[in-house]
């Protein structure tokens, strides 16, 4: 990795130890987020944070190395596709677009509230990065220039 790049050796190395904490945060909001305050979009702002937070320590062209960003940008619209396809399988089973028609389960567990908690991974994963791939894109521009690098 080019050293000469991004913020200096501590940050990297607290951001290396920091950004696991931040996306298991983001993950703890997204999958909780029909038991408490949360659900996807929070949980996915967070994990762009934390997404974000690599391209301030190891600047542009660092993200390129840490991430595959194609890969992020398929599972991104995929994510879509995914919320659509459980909103028709809700027209199929529950009678209704994006009914519920997963077992409820038992009363404030983790698997209590059918598909919700689907939904709310596949939104934060949308979030995530659609925030972050917004991101990208506007740090790739040259402004002066008036286009992509």
């Amino acid at each position: 990795m080019n050293e000469q790049q991004g913020m200096t050796l501590i940050v990297k190395t607290i951001t290396r130890i920091i950004l696991w904490m931040i996306f298991l945060y983001g993950i703890y909001i997204i999958l909780h987020g029909h038991l408490t305050p949360g659900g996807g979009f929070g949980g996915g702002v967070i994990i762009a944070l934390g997404f974000l937070s690599i391209m301030l320590a190891y600047g542009r062209s660092g993200v390129d190395e840490w991430l595959n960003i194609k890969f992020l940008h398929d599972l991104e619209t995929s994510s879509v596709l995914l919320f659509l396809i459980v909103g028709i399988l809700g027209i199929a089973l529950g009678g209704a677009f994006l009914a519920n028609f997963i077992n409820h389960g038992s009363l404030f567990h983790l698997l209590s509230a059918g598909t919700i908690p689907v939904l709310n991974i596949l939104i934060g994963i949308k979030v995530a990065l659609s925030l972050f791939l917004v991101v990208i894109v506007l740090a790739h521009m040259h402004i002066g220039e008036g286009g992509q690098s």
